[in-house]
Order: C-alpha cells, then structure tokens, then sequence
C-alpha cells in the first residue's frame, strides 16, 4: 500500500486508487471490535496485492498490520495461532526459529495471512494445496463488533465458507494453521524446455518435485523459458540432473522474468536452505515497492494441463505483447467453498503483465476464450474479464456462501461493489 500523487491510497500495483475516506490502524482488538461496531461501511485491507476492487470500499478500510497479538505454537496438536495482519516472511521467520514449519508458502513471503488465505493465495506442488487450505480455525469481528470463532472440527457445516471468505464475514483477528516440523529444501532451474516435450512429460514435470513451476514469456511459443525445481532434501537429497528431458541445468541465478537481475530471488544453484528461504521465488528481505504490472490467474483441472499448455502455445501471438512472463503450477484440491481449487486438483496458467490495462483486457479476451472448454476459475483478487453470472456454475457453493455472509453481515457493512457483481449479484 502507498499514497498516490493525489495523497489517495493506492494498491501495490498503483493501478487501485482506493474510494475509502479514512483508513484505520488499530493496536488492540478492542480498538477494533469498537471500530467495526461504529461504522457503516468498512472493509479489511490486508498488504494491497490484489490487482482489482476486491478490497476496495466507499466507507473506511482497516489495516490489522498494528494489532498487538502473539504468535502462539501448540507443539501437541501442531498448530500456531497467528495475528491475521502479519505477514508471512514474519510468522515463518518465527516458526523456523522455534523448529516449526507451514506446508508451503506463496511467491512474494511479504504478503499477509489474512489477506492471502481470504483471496485464495497458493504456492506450489501436486501434493500442495493452496496456503488456505492450513487454517484450522478463523477469529473474526462481525458486523456487530462481536469476536465470533469457528473451527474446522467444531463447525463443520460452515468453516468451509469461512476461510477463504473475501473479506464478507467479517475482520480477521487470527487464524490457527496447522504446522509441521521444520525442513530444508534446495532449488534447481533448467532452462529451454521444448513446450511439446513440456506438455507431454508434464505430469512427470510436476510431479518431479515438492513444488514446480515454468516460467516462459511466450514469444519463442516453442519454449518454456525455465523450470523451477523445489526439492525437500528429507525426500530427495541426491544431486540434481544434469538436464531435464533435454533442459539444461542453469549454472547462474535465475529470475522467474526472463533477463532481469537474480538478485531479488530465493537462492538456486542446488543450496540447501530453510523451507521459507526456498519455498517462495523471492527473498524475504527484498522488500518490493511500486509495481508497474498487473496480474492474472486461471485455475483449471489439473488433467487438462497438457492441453492448456498447447492451446496457449496456439494463441500466443495474441497475448504476448503485454506479458511479462506466465507462470504454470499445480495445487492439490481442497474443500474451501469459494477456492479455485474446490474439489479437483489443479493447474493454474498465472500471467504478470505489463500496466496497461486496455492491453490487457484484450489479451485475456483470447487466453478466457482459448481456456473456456477447462471450466477455468479466475482468481478472485487479480484481473479478469469472466462474467458475473458465470461465477454461479464455476462456484457451486455461491449459494451457500450468500447465505453464511447474510448470517454474519445482513447489512453488508463489510461488503463493496466487487462482492455485489461477483458473489451476491444485485
């Protein structure tokens, strides 16, 4: 988040210049229950890395960045209670220290659990489901200022619309994740990988190590640019292949953007480091600030990515003027009612663009009609072109999740304009 020239708040991309009138930092939950109790309208705005109006509001937003709660590890039951507003290079710094680890993380560490577990956040790996998909219990203030909890064993007809809510319920106080163990991972890339051979070995591909991506800008559509290869030691320790179906091993760093400086990347070259210095692409300590992009992300079933690795090679003309770099990963299914990854396992086709809108939108007119026939769900926190009344087949939890909302804010206090085209459709 970051003033604009007009002294506005903006999101991190600069593309969002935010409609609230005053934005609140409290320090306690009591500030804060007093706080959503008071207003008419207000929303939660987590660290501003979404690229639409998803946390948007004309009332007032509320950072939790302040509040002053612990972070507190059940070694028993391998869980950690941590503060919805802080960011997971911090909790996981925490957790490693103490010999605790979480399942996976996404690609920028500066992100905040609320805000990532709320939007659908996701790392990486066959066996990986998507960062949500950790949380045990959520602790929220609804539109009363009362703190509600649910969990997933005592509430098990609603905690699946309770996690992976988009900020309709209510603010995040705290989340418990389920923890393990702490474990070192090493990184390798391999580069050029011939997007036939990609698509024809991609089960192998993905499947080769804890979490995978390719990277490729398209504009040679014959190639992925690279593959990044995150391997648990405790379950692969050996030395890395010298190529990967032909891909040569890289012998220098490597940035996911095809010729930008390495130096802001989690480190490669097969060295062995700490889950949280290897599971995102980019270092903790590498704070990014004003991003001139914007975002896109499609999730498909995890059986078509063969042919949606083909069918975008296919249009790549169309959408490649724009593009930074597109990224393809998998996530194993979950059980959240509004996750892209609900009930099938996952391929998602990620894209980062250049900032301009207009480009965009014409790019991903050919990339929604190229993917149609996946049944692909859009990212709920980045840009799209689906129409609304599409979100009623792809989600077929909607319903329930209206009514769950309807339950704890029958005023919408905490809704905006997003969540009225996309969710409750009026």
């Amino acid at each position: 988040m970051s003033p604009s020239p007009s002294g506005r708040l903006t999101n991190w991309a600069g593309n969002i210049t935010f409609a609230a009138s005053a934005l609140h930092v409290p320090a306690t939950v009591d500030a804060l229950q007093h706080l959503v109790a008071s207003r008419h309208r207000i929303r939660a705005l987590g660290t501003g890395h979404c690229f639409n109006r998803i946390a948007d509001t004309r009332g007032e937003l509320v950072s939790l960045a302040d509040l002053e709660l612990p972070i507190e590890i059940d070694g028993d039951t391998r869980t950690a209670v941590v503060p919805a507003g802080k960011r997971y290079a911090e909790v996981a710094a925490t957790l490693d220290g103490l010999g605790w680890a979480l399942h996976n993380l996404g690609s920028l560490p500066h992100i905040s659990v609320a805000g990532a577990c709320a939007t659908g956040t996701h790392g990486s790996g066959d066996r990986n489901r998507n960062l949500s998909s950790a949380v045990e219990a959520v602790e929220f203030i609804r539109a009363d200022g009362e703190v509600v909890r649910l969990s997933r064993v005592a509430n098990p007809d609603r905690f699946g619309g309770a996690v992976l809510s988009l900020g309709a319920l209510g603010v995040l106080t705290r989340l418990t994740l389920s923890i393990e163990p702490s474990f070192d991972v090493r990184q390798d890339v391999y580069l050029d990988l011939p997007v036939d051979v990609a698509a024809e070995h991609a089960s192998e591909t993905f499947g080769a190590g804890y979490s995978v991506s390719m990277f490729t800008d398209w504009r040679q559509p014959d190639l992925i640019n690279a593959i990044w290869l995150k391997r648990r030691v405790d379950h692969d320790s050996g030395p890395a292949e010298g190529d990967w179906f032909g891909a040569p091993l890289a012998d220098r760093p490597q940035h996911p953007i095809p010729g930008l400086d390495a130096a802001a990347a989690t480190t490669q070259l097969g060295q062995v480091g700490r889950w949280h210095e290897r599971l995102p692409h980019f270092r903790a300590d590498f704070t990014p600030s004003y991003g001139e992009e914007l975002q896109s992300e499609y999730f498909l079933p995890r059986n078509s990515a063969a042919d949606a690795i083909q069918a975008l090679r296919a249009i790549a003309a169309r959408f490649v003027g724009p593009l930074a770099v597109c990224e393809i990963r998998t996530i194993a299914a979950d059980d959240l009612w509004l996750s892209p990854c609900h009930g099938r396992d996952t391929v998602a086709l990620h894209f980062t663009w250049v900032r301009d809108l207009d480009a965009v939108l014409a790019a991903l007119a050919s990339i929604e009609a190229a993917i149609a026939p996946f049944d692909a769900r859009p990212h709920w926190g980045k840009v799209f072109r689906v129409p609304p009344a599409k979100f009623e087949e792809i989600y077929p939890q909607l319903p329930a999740f209206r009514a769950l909302a309807a339950e704890y804010d029958p005023n919408r206090k905490f809704g905006n304009s997003f969540l009225d085209t996309y969710v409750h459709r009026c």
